[in-house]
């Protein structure tokens, strides 16, 4: 079995931009996609934060437009999903569900997945008035109301974020207190643009008929009482899950299950780096994902350098085929 310079996994901001980093280094990397091609903006309609794109660009497009790039110059991108991955040995061993690789250097890039509140009518809104990050999305609600679902720091942080732009913020909470450190509540509460629900559950999200957010339904569980708040937009933030089930008892991760880095992208397995959502979880933005993306194929390559000097010159010769 040959073995590959680079296998990265993922292709997201993170993943395609290490592609083509690596690509243009003439290390040939294999892409494998994962089951979510394109990541979290393959689920964006409208993305005006990246750079270059005065008038915005949709998220599909733009993970189009990296993949035709990351191609241009020779990464191999094929459909499929890792099972398993074997990095106590090296070369490291990536398997699909129909085929095994083997590669000198890996770069995970496994991304984070949002956690939903498992509504129909949340998964066909998701990108049309329903959003999992408001300083993604927040711009478009400039004037209207919104609801944010959640009761964490990170909930609070976009309530208190989207009043710049809302003209309410309704908090919907399961609970009839906050999970938010005090100083977060203490802010969320003195805003005079934000009100709360408590003890409350999301039914429904509507309109899916109409295909964007006109308001939710929610029920408050101790009354039973159900309410109709009209909305133009719901941000979910109830937290994200890193995609590192692959990787539990092979590389180091926090107490969320995050992958740790150090000086740089390094994972605490050499050979081993990690980019984007699956190690940041304070940024989390398709800019900060392309960012680490190039450091893991930078760290990547220095490392392919230097494999003479503690691998052998056999390891040298096989970079070189």
């Amino acid at each position: 079995m040959s073995v590959r310079n680079v296998i990265v996994i993922g292709s997201g901001p993170a993943g395609l931009t290490a592609a083509l980093y690596t690509a243009r280094a003439n290390l040939k990397p294999l892409v494998i996609e994962g089951l979510e091609a394109g990541g979290q903006l393959m689920l964006t309609t409208l993305v005006e934060n990246w750079p270059g794109y005065r008038d915005g660009i949709d998220g599909p497009d733009l993970m189009a437009a990296m993949r035709e790039q990351a191609q241009r110059f020779g990464a191999e991108i094929i459909r499929g999903n890792v099972t398993s991955v074997d990095l106590l040995s090296h070369p490291f061993t990536v398997k699909t569900s129909d085929a095994e690789y083997r590669a000198r250097a890996l770069i995970v890039a496994t991304g984070a997945s949002a956690r939903l509140l498992g509504l129909a009518s949340e998964r066909s809104l998701l990108g049309h008035g329903v959003s999992t990050c408001a300083t993604c999305d927040g711009y478009f609600f400039r004037g209207k109301p919104i609801a944010v679902v959640g009761g964490g720091d990170s909930a609070m942080e976009e309530a208190i974020f989207l009043t710049r732009f809302a003209s309410h913020v309704t908090v919907v909470h399961r609970r009839d207190t906050l999970r938010a450190s005090k100083i977060m509540q203490d802010k969320a509460f003195a805003n005079p643009k934000i009100s709360f629900e408590w003890n409350a559950d999301v039914e429904e999200i509507k309109d899916t008929g109409k295909g964007e957010v006109t308001s939710m339904v929610i029920r408050n569980h101790q009354t039973g009482d159900v309410k109709d708040i009209p909305v133009d937009g719901v941000f979910v933030a109830i937290g994200h899950t890193p995609n590192t089930v692959l990787f539990n008892g092979q590389l180091d991760t926090d107490a969320n299950g995050y992958i740790v880095t150090h000086a740089g992208s390094r994972t605490s397995v050499p050979g081993v780096f990690a980019c984007g959502d699956v190690q940041d979880h304070v940024y989390r933005q398709a800019i900060t994902a392309a960012g680490s993306g190039c450091m893991a194929a930078i760290d990547a390559e220095k490392y392919l350098e230097g494999l003479p000097q503690h691998l052998g010159e056999a390891a040298h010769v096989a970079t070189l085929e």
